[in-house]
């Protein structure tokens, strides 16, 4: 009897514990919706970067998530690409490399497409050489950042005007990077070599102006606009803006297209954040001044850095009819029967010289 009772008593017990076990299943299976809720948003993140679409082959400004599907595989026109951080000398000199970069940057010296006497581009052979050493052929996406965005546009130009079919720039920089919620990495990355451009460089020499060109449509061309990427204190002849060039002044006849607040600003073209403003705000920017997109422009600064951001923000919107006198004021202040203006042609305080004539008490304190 106390058998029976037990062996009833044992039943009872184990039929409980299957009961109680299967009461528990909901909450297993609500863990598994919690991971499969997980699965999705996977999924679902990696349906958003596949949704990054493609961009023009000559567009220039991009945006972090165009970027970062381009690093994790989603721009199939893009599978050949490099990131550089461009800044002047080694990465070690950068202010950011080293804190800091996208995944699998490489650092790129902006010295390494300009240099002495004028800060001119370099010989078609240094830079054709400079972009091999990068890994650099006319068919890699080169995707640029740096802290400067003149710099930063200053590679650009000339890795376009050198040939590179698919130039483009992280608009905003490492903080657009960053504010998109995107890591960094502090890695040193070493590029691969090539061998082979595949396209004679310049590729596009029309984009460049020579100083001796400049004067001559200065003088017999009016439908040529030689515009100044300066601040107006720079343009009117107050200060040469540097403290390595002495005299103060424009190329006579140059027109002022507005820029910063000084060599170093350049708030006029570049938004707060950090990106660069539109073609529309462009339009905006230069409505009241002395040309028109139906001129001939050729922009120019101190050395090239500003007067690239103008040139690309058209180049991406398919104009053509523009260059850059890549010597700038620095070159034309050198020579000393060049002819020059000091004061804005726009109003009654200009004079009209040569540079040998000029003063040289107006480089930057």
């Amino acid at each position: 009897m106390k058998k029976r009772f037990f062996a009833l008593l044992l039943v009872i017990v184990l039929m409980t514990s299957v009961f109680v076990g299967c009461t528990q299943q909901p909450k297993e299976s609500n863990d598994a919706l919690v991971g499969e809720g997980e699965i999705d948003k996977e999924t679902q993140d990696k349906n958003e970067q596949e949704k990054v679409e493609p961009v023009d082959i000559k567009k220039v400004f991009v945006s972090p998530q165009w970027v970062k599907s381009v690093i994790d595989g989603g721009q199939e026109e893009s599978k050949n690409y490099i990131v550089l951080e461009a800044s002047w000398g080694t990465a070690n000199d950068s202010p950011d490399y080293n804190t800091g970069h996208l995944p699998g940057t490489v650092h790129v010296d902006i010295a390494s497409i300009e240099g002495e006497p004028y800060w001119n581009l370099k010989s078609p052979e240094e830079v054709e050489q400079a972009m091999l050493d990068l890994g650099i052929t006319k068919d890699t996406t080169v995707i640029l950042y740096g802290s400067d965005p003149s710099g930063t546009a200053r590679v650009a130009y000339a890795y376009i005007w050198a040939g590179v079919e698919n130039v483009k720039i992280l608009d905003g920089s490492l903080n657009a990077w960053t504010k998109a919620g995107y890591e960094l990495e502090t890695t040193a990355n070493a590029p691969t070599p090539a061998t082979e451009f595949g396209a004679v460089v310049p590729a596009n020499p029309e984009y460049w102006l020579s100083i001796e060109d400049a004067a001559k449509k200065l003088e017999g061309d009016p439908n040529f606009k030689l515009v100044s990427i300066r601040s107006y204190k720079e343009f009117n002849g107050e200060t040469s803006g540097y403290s390595y060039i002495d005299k103060g002044g424009e190329p006579k006849g140059a027109v002022w297209g507005k820029g910063g607040s000084d060599p170093y600003h350049m708030e006029d073209y570049v938004h707060e954040d950090g990106t660069y403003i539109t073609m529309d705000e462009m339009k905006e920017l230069w409505k009241d001044l002395d040309f028109t997109l139906e001129n001939e422009l050729s922009f120019y600064c101190g050395t090239g850095w500003r007067a690239s951001i103008p040139f690309l923000i058209m180049y991406e919107n398919g104009y053509t009819n523009m260059n850059m006198y890549d010597g700038g004021w620095y070159q034309w202040q050198m020579n000393d029967n060049l002819p020059v203006q000091v004061g804005d042609p726009a109003t009654d305080q200009v004079k009209y010289t040569t540079v040998g004539d000029l003063p040289n008490d107006k480089a930057a304190k």
